[in-house]
């Protein structure tokens, strides 16, 4: 949607929100909010809402919504009457999550029971590679951290057959994949051959391992037609150690466990778009760069804990063919003269021949990073010298290979940890 001196930017598709005049709220945005503040007491408390049709000078003065106050508020605060989200849970009607807690703590979600099945239908229809899979039966494999996303991940050591639902196979039954014993992949990867899948899934570092442990067993699984990358960042190491092995199509799908997918795009070919039908994405200026965003998140047809403004705390950049998923705002380094440092440019910085299973490049001082490296050689001469080069004048890189790389208290990886912004 163009901009004008009174509107906001969205990144939707302009269709997604059709046409008004300059001062006022599209219909279909205006339609959202006003089921938001039906639906959930929250933003009257913290925004009463006139009658009046919507203004963007209105829809401006809404207070976007963190993480960090609904953890405080706690997630009763959505809803009128506990009593009856407590029954909905016992009678199946809803489902509850627990976010990892990398922003800004554990945060419980509340979500009415096949919400997220149907936004994940939505996210494949969005992408002409799993548009295929979204009306009809497929075979999935499933590879990610044990408390992951939405209601879909185990908690308990089942056999296979028990973990098999409606086409999908959850593979992981514990975390950390850098500790797993070979028989722990022995058994992986018997699942995947057994299942021989349509659709591989996971954590972009879990699945880099499963690739190596493939490839130490000689398997290939040829059924499989995309890899989906998601629950983490993926690096362009990690998606070519995948391809090596999985020869499939690999798509970039984004998003969280309280918002739902929010972007879909083919990995690594800067073309991610709005999953329109799931929600709105408004873009706000970030840093020094015209075309560098953070995302305020309007979710569509969410009965349970609906979000209006949310900050997911994720920095896009918008580019000729759609948007470059930087990462969270706390994992970008500033340059000396305010340019930004995502994974993006790490993994451009690296040699052509250098060759990793995974990688995390952690700054310990003002001028002074590490390089973790998890490859099966010593990292080429010059990697340093052009890693440094990247993050700026007067820095200083070393290099060190290591058997593992350990993940965050949450259980998620990150490929770039700069120190905490003071």
């Amino acid at each position: 949607m163009p901009a004008t001196l009174s509107s906001p930017v969205f990144a939707n598709a302009p269709s997604a929100l059709g046409t008004a005049p300059e001062d006022r709220v599209p219909e279909p945005l205006e339609t959202e909010i006003r089921k938001i503040y039906d639906r959930s007491p929250l933003y009257a408390q913290r925004f009463p809402l006139h009658a009046e049709p919507l203004r963007w000078s209105c829809y401006q003065e809404i207070p976007a919504l963190s993480k960090t106050e609904i953890v405080q508020r706690g997630h009763t605060a959505f809803f009128r009457d506990y009593r009856e989200v407590e029954r909905g849970l016992q009678e199946k009607r809803y489902e509850y999550e627990s976010t990892s807690g990398t922003t800004a703590g554990p945060m419980t979600v509340i979500m009415e029971d096949g919400w997220w099945n149907a936004q994940t239908a939505r996210a494949y229809r969005a992408h002409p590679l799993l548009a295929p899979f979204a009306d009809r039966p497929h075979r999935k494999c499933v590879l990610a951290p044990v408390g992951c996303s939405s209601n879909l991940c185990p908690y308990e050591d089942h056999p296979f057959p028990h973990r098999y639902f409606e086409g999908t196979v959850y593979l992981n039954l514990t975390s950390d994949p850098f500790v797993f014993p070979e028989s722990e992949w022995d058994r992986i990867v018997l699942e995947l051959q057994a299942v021989q899948p349509d659709i591989l899934e996971g954590e972009p570092v879990y699945l880099s391992l499963l690739a190596r442990a493939a490839q130490k067993r000689h398997v290939s699984v040829p059924s499989i037609r995309v890899v989906i990358l998601t629950y983490g960042k993926a690096s362009l190491e990690h998606s070519r150690r995948i391809a090596e092995v999985f020869p499939a199509a690999q798509v970039d799908l984004y998003g969280s466990t309280e918002a739902g997918y929010l972007f879909v795009g083919e990995a690594f070919k800067d073309d991610s778009r709005v999953i329109d039908a799931n929600a709105f994405v408004e873009l706000v200026p970030y840093g020094e760069r015209e075309d560098v965003f953070q995302i305020f998140v309007t979710t569509r047809d969410r009965q349970a804990m609906p979000l209006l403004r949310y900050h997911t705390g994720d920095i896009v950049r918008r580019l000729p063919k759609g948007y470059r998923l930087l990462g969270r705002e706390r994992d970008l380094y500033f340059r000396a003269d305010g340019s930004i440092v995502s994974p993006w440019e790490i993994d451009h910085s690296l040699p052509s021949h250098f060759v990793c299973w995974h990688y995390s490049l952690q700054q310990t001082a003002e001028n002074r990073w590490d390089f973790h490296y998890v490859s099966d050689h010593l990292a080429p001469a010059g990697i340093e010298t052009s890693i440094a080069q990247t993050l700026g004048e007067n820095v200083r890189v070393n290099a060190f290979r290591r058997r593992f790389i350990a993940p965050a208290a949450s259980g998620k990886f990150a490929l770039l940890k700069p120190l905490p912004k003071q």
